[in-house]
Order: structure tokens, then sequence, then C-alpha cells
């Protein structure tokens, strides 16, 4: 029988933390998510969960640690696998972000949580340090692409790359309002191959 979350280690208990406040944010309003609930859901006492992280914003912090590690993770996983071709890379990244989305659709519900909060707190900063990662990582495949012919070379890389993540994010509010995760699967590939005949190289 698996330890019960009060018998977990200190590293395991973080990533059992931040699993309850994902799943709860997929629920509710993230802002709503109080300590008593986290607590609630991980079945322990607030007393316990303090005893690893000092406040809540200590708790969101570490949620955004873990969605920039295992997002940019798996994206530069996709790229890795998609191999000399930029434009296919893009549409790795652009699907494998999207499946993460659906896989933890509280996550997206953080993140905009976050980017809309007057005070400028840690975990914020975490969410623009991720966004900043990410655009280098488009930047450098779209560069790149426009190198190989693949894509237009009159073609603006910043807005490219704000367009691209653009895309998702519509495709992500979209189901958020309708309540459907899944939806996004479906219109994934049709999104991206309106976007890629915005920017690829017309022969």
């Amino acid at each position: 029988m698996p330890d019960k979350p009060r018998n977990l280690p200190a590293d395991q208990r973080r990533c059992v933390t931040v699993e309850a406040v994902i799943q709860l944010a997929a629920e509710q309003n993230p802002g709503d998510i109080t300590t008593a609930a986290i607590a609630k859901r991980m079945n322990l006492t607030q007393g316990a969960l303090f005893r690893h992280f000092p406040n809540k914003d200590a708790i969101w912090l570490a949620v955004m640690e873990w969605v920039a590690e295992h997002l940019l993770t798996r994206i530069d996983k996709a790229i890795r696998q998609a191999g000399a071709s930029p434009l296919l890379a893009l549409e790795a990244v652009f699907i494998t972000h999207i499946e993460f989305v659906v896989a933890h659709p509280g996550v997206p519900r953080m993140l905009f949580g976050e980017l809309q909060r007057s005070d400028d707190t840690p975990a914020k900063r975490m969410v623009r340090t991720l966004l900043v990662n990410y655009g280098e990582r488009l930047t450098t495949l779209i560069e790149a692409g426009k190198a190989q012919g693949e894509l237009a070379l009159e073609l603006e890389t910043a807005a490219a790359a704000t367009l691209f993540i653009g895309t998702i994010q519509g495709l992500i509010m979209q189901s958020l309002l309708a309540g459907e995760p899944q939806r996004m699967t479906t219109q994934a590939s049709g999104a991206f191959a309106i976007y890629r005949r915005g920017i690829e190289r017309v022969r």
C-alpha cells in the first residue's frame, strides 16, 4: 500500500502539494483556493502543510516552478524528436503544449490568474520567466526555419512567436469557457495548419 500523504518525505510532499493545487484549480477559481482546502485535499492539517511551505505564496511558487520545469522539458523533448526541420519542430511544440494543458487543465487557470495580479509575487515572476524562456525557444526555431528556407525570409520573428503563443491561448480560453478541455485536442492540428500557412515560405 502506498504511503499516505502524511508519511511522505519532503520532496514527494512538494509534488503531492503541487498536484493537489492543480487539481483544485481545475475545479474552481484559483484565487479562491485556500490553504485549508489544499490541506483537506491532501488529507492533512494546515499545520502539517505549513511545515513544508511557510505560506500560500510559497505553495504558488512551487506550482509555477513545477509548471515551468515540466512544460519546458516536454517542449525540448518535442524539438529534439522533430529532427532537423524547424517547421516540424514548431508543430511538435504546439501539439505538445496543447497536450500538457489537456492533461493539466488547472495550469492555464493559474497562469492567467497570476498574470492578472497587481502585486509582483514570486509566482508571477516565475510565470514571466517561463514566457521568456518559451519565447526564446520559438525565436530560435523561427530563425532556423528562415535560414533553412522553410519559413518566409520577410517573416517578422517576434510577431510570429507572439502569434504562436496567442493561437494556443485562444484555444485554451475557448475550451475553458466551454468547460471542455478535450476540444483543444481536436482543434489543435487545424489551428496550427492555419498558422503554418501564414509563416511558411511560398514555393
